[in-house]
């Protein structure tokens, strides 16, 4: 039925009066596509066969109850399945719009395996977290109890999120820090918006404020303050910086203008969509518009540049990647999605260096094959001699990863233990690094990573910081 009536709305909608048009049809429509929606979540999640062994479930990094909400939802008891969902997931709006459920729950799930296509997973997600917010069903963060020991978080990305909704839930004081100006990390300027809508992001965060969680913003650990003075403020901290220094590539012709970082590139854009001033896109060095746009690289970074390009009115986008399509460590639903748009990719292919003498005109591309296996039983890339060739470019976004940044130097730390990938040491059950009441979370333990996983991390090291704060608590009173 909400189908049939969809469908007429579209087809009676150009004879609706002039006057407030656009205004009648935003409530039309918003009131009709609320109705499909929840026509079609009941339907996916009626597709569940409440199997045995949830593979969803396990594969899942928050061990969701997917299940028992999909339950819920098909019998149309979405407050109950909204509080399962929130049960185990910090966010699980903003997780249901860009987890790579085709990698994870959905990949995983019994129906899919066996040929007759995935509950949807994700989208149902998404549907019952926007519906508990707009019922009022989501509530503010009210302790049932204050506690006088505070957590300093130095990151606000989602571990550090995460972290403080558990911290705070439980009274602890909660004090977030952040080089930015504004909170979420990745979430706010990594992610473009037609994957993940800011005001999504900006409701989460203001939730936390609301609830007593203090932000400094634009304070850069290290140079505005010190970390010394921050663990000398709080009785635990966080470590939840993420990894944002990205991999460079050393090639001739590298320095000229128009090869920008991912990460500039996307910052930029979002900036704009929020209404900034932002020179650098003003100008065109971080906008894509009227150009032919190369992006290399492979992953989940490099397909927000190529979907975000072709929406700013780039002439060509063009995704260069060494390796083949089944070896790509990005979504495969994401690659189908720029494909529709009008990306084409280039596989096995790399680039050997830039033409053009102050502004970037073309790549240098030498063709590449599968050749052995490397210890991680990836095939390796070999050159191709002879089968280099030249592919136009104005713009070139370099997407090839994140490292992390070397926290005991740029903060200034002694003991801080780094691994050998300068990722922080840290327990894998606890998070607790070599530094007495330091714990660290997310993707500056893992390397570039899941938002999910971060999420996960966040949380689990919260309850690692609750422990802690009770032990030195009984300590103190002997």
């Amino acid at each position: 039925m909400a189908t049939e009536k969809m469908l007429k709305f579209v087809t009676v909608g150009r004879d609706m009066p002039e006057k407030r048009g656009a205004e009648v049809r935003r409530e039309d429509f918003n009131e009709i596509y609320s109705e499909f929606a929840a026509a079609k979540a009941e339907e996916q999640a009626s597709r569940c066969s409440q199997c045995g062994v949830p593979y969803c479930q396990a594969h899942c990094p928050l061990h969701n109850n997917i299940p028992d909400w999909l339950r819920m939802t098909a019998s149309g008891r979405l407050q109950e399945a909204y509080e399962i969902s929130q049960a185990t997931n910090t966010f699980p709006e903003i997780c249901g719009r860009i987890c790579p459920q085709d990698r994870l729950c959905e990949g995983n799930c019994v129906i899919e395996q066996s040929g007759h296509g995935t509950v949807t997973i994700g989208s149902v997600e998404k549907y019952i977290t926007d519906t508990a917010w707009e019922q009022g069903w989501v509530k503010p963060i009210v302790p049932a109890a204050e506690r006088s020991e505070s957590v300093g978080i130095i990151g606000a990305g989602p571990a550090g999120l995460a972290a403080a909704d558990v911290l705070r839930r439980q009274g602890v004081q909660v004090t977030v820090y952040d080089r930015y100006d504004r909170a979420g990390g990745l979430l706010t300027y990594g992610i473009p918006g037609f994957k993940l809508e800011k005001d999504v992001v900006m409701r989460r965060i203001a939730q936390l404020e609301d609830a007593g969680v203090e932000f400094v913003m634009n304070c850069n650990v290290g140079e505005d303050l010190t970390f010394d003075a921050i663990r000398g403020k709080h009785d635990a901290i966080l470590i939840s910086t993420g990894v944002y220094k990205t991999r460079d590539l050393v090639a001739p012709g590298s320095e000229a203008s128009g090869i920008v970082r991912a990460i500039d590139y996307l910052t930029a854009s979002n900036r704009k969509n929020f209404g900034d001033d932002v020179p650098e896109y003003d100008s065109g060095e971080l906008n894509a518009e009227g150009k032919n746009v190369v992006v290399i690289g492979g992953g989940d970074t490099a397909m927000d540049c190529v979907r975000t390009a072709i929406r700013q009115g780039a002439t060509s986008v063009k995704c260069l990647y060494r390796r083949d399509r089944a070896n790509m460590p990005g979504s495969q639903r994401e690659t189908q999605n720029a494909e529709e748009e009008g990306v084409e990719f280039v596989w096995l292919a790399a680039p050997k260096g830039f033409e053009g003498d102050t502004s970037v005109t073309g790549v240098e591309v030498q063709k590449m094959r599968l050749g052995a296996p490397d210890a991680s039983g990836r095939q390796m890339p070999e050159v191709i001699e002879g089968a280099d060739y030249v592919e136009p470019a104005d713009l070139v976004i370099k997407a090839l990863g994140f490292e992390p940044e070397d926290l005991p130097k740029l903060w200034g730390v002694d003991g801080l233990d780094v691994t050998r990938w300068g990722t922080v040491k840290a327990d894998f059950g606890t998070g607790q690094t070599s530094l007495d009441g330091v714990y660290a979370a997310g993707d500056i333990v893992r390397g570039a990573s899941l938002v999910v996983w971060a999420i996960r991390d966040g949380r689990d090291c919260a309850q690692s910081i609750l422990s802690y704060l009770s032990q030195s608590a009984t300590v103190a009173a002997e």
